[in-house]
């Protein structure tokens, strides 16, 4: 398989926000959001093997919590699905994010897939997501949107309703979206969405979600890779 970086760090964003995290980014990428934080993933990185990346993850202990993440890493199922076998069976928990164009079926039920569903604001790869991936969802999973306008929040809360999202899944995620170019300062003026404006739609509409912030951005630079 091919990879950017395994480091360990914090989670920033989900339900698992917060937690010590071990991060396995895979290279690759076949969208190209018009937020994209990442972009460094396009291109690079380097190959490992399964033992590698195994060795790598151990070395990093006692972190029993993995996220895979990208680019995107569903690019690489065929070495990915095995490695999830294996690090399910020796105990750890595992996470992969996804914008769900990849098929998801054979992602093992016990993996936490944090699903991307682009809005009109991710420019070209809006419309990406795969339905027939809404039926691979478990109450582990959870159902993410960046926001970047009031458009994608009202087409958020229309796939919401209209998809029954909150009965398939474990939770929605609304994370409004950060600056191509941010400053180093780690604020909120930073984002392309003032927070609170997303905030008092989600109330005034009851809507069931979860606001999620980047808290990587806000601990560190909001540029700052490797963390």
């Amino acid at each position: 398989m091919h990879l950017i970086e395994l480091y360990k760090s914090v989670q920033g964003e989900s339900s698992f926000a917060g937690l010590p995290c071990i991060f396995v980014r895979f290279a690759g990428c076949n969208l190209r959001c018009a937020w994209c934080d990442s972009e460094y993933t396009f291109t690079g990185g380097r190959p490992f093997s399964e033992d590698e990346v195994v060795a790598q993850i151990e070395a990093l202990a006692p972190c029993r919590l993995i996220e895979f993440t990208g680019g995107e890493p569903m690019l690489q199922a065929k070495e990915l699905i095995p490695l999830m076998e294996r690090l399910l069976a020796e105990g750890y928990t595992l996470m992969i994010e996804t914008s769900g164009e990849r098929p998801l079926a054979e992602v093992p039920k016990a993996v936490h897939k944090i699903v991307d569903v682009k809005c009109p604001g991710a420019g070209a790869a809006a419309g990406s997501f795969r339905r027939e991936n809404l039926d691979a969802l478990t109450k582990n999973d959870e159902v993410k949107f960046v926001i970047t306008s009031r458009e994608d929040y009202d087409f958020a809360r229309e796939f919401i309703g209209r998809h029954e999202v909150n009965r398939r899944a474990g939770g929605v995620l609304l994370s409004p979206a950060f600056r191509k170019s941010p400053s180093p300062e780690r604020t909120a003026e930073n984002m392309a969405l003032d927070p609170r404006d997303l905030v008092e739609w989600m109330l005034a509409d009851g809507l069931d979600a979860r606001l999620s912030l980047q808290i990587h951005k806000f601990i560190w630079e909001p540029m700052k890779k490797g963390v």
